[in-house]
């Protein structure tokens, strides 16, 4: 997160430690719940949100490496009104968090797709009922070392063409006469991955991707790579491109309906926009900190998703994913 915005929130947290604090009570509670008053709202229109604090325990996370700024930035946060709370975030993958949240190693799961039908099958076999809440909007980003000044944006059928299994493509002049001789290196996400997944739903196809690439869950090493090599090509989260603009360039996209760079998902106008999600393990809705920590999740979601990089829900998706959020947690 930006350091402006963190200090917004730094600051908001510390207003709600002063306001508990210099409450008109001097009964001492186990569980303080003060009022904040959201400072960027306009004085007719302010939300009003309830942040526990004293709170303890240990909040188990994996999951989605794209999914991860927005959860960790939400747990740094929350964790300076609660510092006694352990909050443990993992970048397994998204498959490989649903490894280990279907048998009940992990509380929440990010997730840069839906859950497949096979880990239905295995979060119903370890008996984990769970919901699941978009948190975001991602715009898949393609990127390409800031030093190539040739691949400004490529059309789906050109991606296609160097991801697909079985392709041949090896230099960027094989995928457009224009291009220059230079070898291509590819990165991108490993099986695990639901960028992988998501990736190849819209670009491969039944096909699937070809397997002689940089596989990696960890999207700080495919940044490295592509940044580190003349011919470089990779594909990751928006975020993780916004953070490292000095050393890459996005190629836009053309999905028949011209060029279009990842930003323009703000507006609807990505062909590689998708929503981001977590899962809740009902198992732990009773456990007050994992409540207190999600109901904090909301409230910081306006903030936090676009400052970590991501697009905003809209407010008709932000009030359904807080309603079934509001259902689960007190039914």
């Amino acid at each position: 997160m930006n350091r402006s915005k963190s200090k917004f929130w730094s600051l908001l947290l510390i207003m709600v430690l002063i306001v508990a604090a210099c409450g008109g009570s001097d009964e001492e509670s186990p569980e303080a719940s003060v009022e904040v008053e959201n400072a960027e709202e306009s004085t007719t229109n302010t939300t009003q949100a309830e942040v526990e604090t004293g709170l303890s325990g240990e909040i188990l996370i994996d999951g989605s490496s794209t999914v991860f700024p927005i959860t960790q930035a939400v747990a740094e946060e929350f964790t300076i009104v609660n510092p006694d709370v352990n909050i443990s975030v993992g970048v397994s993958g998204t498959g490989g968090g649903f490894k280990k949240f279907c048998p009940g190693e992990t509380m929440i799961s990010n997730a840069s797709r839906a859950i497949k039908d096979k880990e239905v099958a295995l979060c119903e076999e370890n008996n984990t009922k769970y919901l699941e809440v978009q948190v975001g909007i991602d715009a898949l980003s393609v990127v390409v070392p800031s030093s190539n000044d040739w691949a400004t944006c490529l059309t789906v059928e050109e991606l296609t063409s160097i991801w697909v299994a079985g392709s041949s493509v090896s230099s960027w002049n094989q995928v457009r006469s224009t291009f220059p001789d230079v070898e291509i290196d590819l990165y991108g996400p490993g099986t695990d991955s639901g960028t992988f997944d998501f990736f190849n739903e819209e670009i491969t196809g039944e096909e699937g991707s070809r397997s002689d690439y940089t596989a990696s869950e960890d999207d700080n090493v495919l940044v490295n790579g592509v940044s580190g090599s003349p011919g470089g090509l990779g594909y990751f989260g928006l975020a993780y491109y916004e953070e490292n603009k000095d050393v890459l360039n996005a190629v836009q996209v053309d999905d028949g309906n011209g060029c279009q760079p990842p930003e323009a998902a703000f507006q609807g106008n990505y062909y590689l926009a998708r929503p981001l999600y977590i899962y809740i393990a009902e198992s732990v809705k009773e456990k007050v900190e994992v409540k207190a920590f999600v109901d904090f999740y909301f409230l910081a979601l306006d903030e936090i998703v676009p400052a970590v990089g991501y697009v905003p829900m809209l407010s008709d998706q932000k009030q359904a994913a807080l309603d079934a959020w509001k259902a689960f947690s007190q039914g």
